[in-house]
């Protein structure tokens, strides 16, 4: 009999198959499982009490002790392609709209994931709508400088 919804609860009973006996251990030799126990003959697992902490590798140096633990880096840190501006004044012409898919574009990056920053490094004379996910402070100076926008992506 299977236990239904709203039976009385002493006549529930699991469904079939899905709840096995569990194992009879040193009930003699007849049982299968007699004498040893299913423990083998001797060592550390044979004795009463016997358990290996996660990790022990059975006296050597365990693995997380043999890692070198240096430093710390960040899971959160932003590393930017990095982009010059006398890269956009000779990829780009005056008026252009800059953004980080043109970049990829006329290829000053190779793709523009995890974010795009653009730094002072060269001269720019062009007017540029330059976007991207951010800037150094020499490089907006030098965009604003030369009548161009510079505006930060999110």
């Amino acid at each position: 009999m299977t236990g239904r919804q709203g039976a009385h609860p002493g006549s529930l009973v699991p469904a079939a198959g899905s709840h096995r006996r569990g194992r009879y251990l040193g009930r003699g030799r007849a049982s299968g499982h007699g004498k040893t126990s299913g423990r083998g003959i001797k060592g550390q697992m044979s004795r009463t009490g016997s358990d290996r902490r996660p990790g022990f590798m059975g006296g050597n140096l365990p693995v997380m002790l043999r890692i070198p633990k240096r430093g710390f880096l960040s899971p959160f840190k932003v590393h930017y392609r990095l982009v010059r501006v006398g890269d956009l004044e000779k990829a780009f012409e005056a008026g252009a709209e800059v953004t980080p898919a043109a970049l990829v574009v006329h290829g000053l990056i190779a793709r523009e994931k995890p974010g795009v920053k653009v730094l002072g490094d060269g001269a720019l004379a062009k007017t540029l709508k330059v976007s991207a996910h951010a800037f150094s402070e020499s490089a907006r100076a030098k965009i604003t400088a030369a009548g161009g926008i510079c505006t930060v992506l999110k």
